[in-house]
C-alpha cells in the first residue's frame, strides 16, 4: 500500500509541472488564492509555483529511502549488468510536449481534464519514474540490461559508463524494474 501511495506521489512530482507553465501562462498570482498577500510582483508567484514540485520532488528523494532494499552486486568479479544506456534524452521530449499542451490550454477546467488524462496514462505506463526535477537533484536516468536480458530502470546519482565495474548494493525497489540508488 505504501509503495502504491509512493508511486502515485512520485506521478504527481512528474506531471505537476504543467500545472506551473499554464499558471505562469495565465499569469495567475497568488495574490488571487489569498486576501492577505497583495501587490506581490509576478515573479514571487512563479518563483513559489516552481518551488512547490521542486519541495515534493525533494520529499519523494527523503520518502524513497523508506522503499524496499535491494542489490545488484558484482558476484565472482563479473557484473550483474551486461549493457548502460542513458535515459536522460530519451524522456525529455515527453515533458517538452506537456509544457506545449500547458501552454496551449485556454480554460482551467481543460487543464484539470489534461491533467487527470496525462497523471492517469504518466502513472499506468510507469514512466512516471523519470521526473525532469531530479536533475536538479543530480539525478541521472539509466536503462540497465542484466546478465539475464532484463531491462531496468535506474535512477542514480552515480555517473555510470562501464557496466563491468557497476557495483549497486544500495539500491531501493520503486516496482519490478524500477530503482533508485541511494549511495552517493
Amino acid at each position: 500500500m505504501i509503495n502504491l501511495l509512493f508511486r502515485l506521489f512520485l506521478t504527481f512530482n512528474a506531471t505537476s509541472l504543467i500545472i506551473v507553465v499554464y499558471l505562469v501562462k495565465s499569469q495567475i498570482l497568488i495574490n488571487h488564492f489569498c486576501v492577505y498577500i497583495f501587490n506581490l510582483p509576478h515573479f514571487v508567484s512563479y518563483a513559489i509555483y516552481f518551488a512547490i514540485p521542486v519541495l515534493f520532488t525533494y520529499l519523494s528523494l527523503f520518502l524513497s529511502t523508506k522503499l524496499i532494499d535491494e542489490s545488484i552486486e558484482i558476484e565472482n568479479g563479473i557484473s550483474a549488468i551486461k549493457e548502460i544506456e542513458q535515459a536522460n534524452n530519451a524522456y525529455l521530449p515527453s515533458y517538452l510536449g506537456y509544457f506545449f499542451v500547458a501552454l496551449s490550454v485556454p480554460y482551467c477546467d481543460t487543464l484539470i481534464f489534461v491533467f487527470v488524462i496525462l497523471f492517469l496514462f504518466t502513472f499506468l505506463s510507469q514512466t512516471l519514474y523519470f521526473n525532469p526535477l531530479f536533475l536538479i537533484f543530480g539525478y541521472h536516468f539509466y536503462y540497465l540490461t542484466t546478465a539475464t536480458n532484463i531491462k531496468i530502470f535506474l535512477i542514480s546519482r552515480k555517473e555510470l559508463k562501464d557496466p563491468r565495474k557497476i557495483n549497486l548494493p544500495k539500491l531501493k525497489r520503486i516496482n519490478d524494474f524500477t530503482f533508485i540508488d541511494q549511495e552517493n
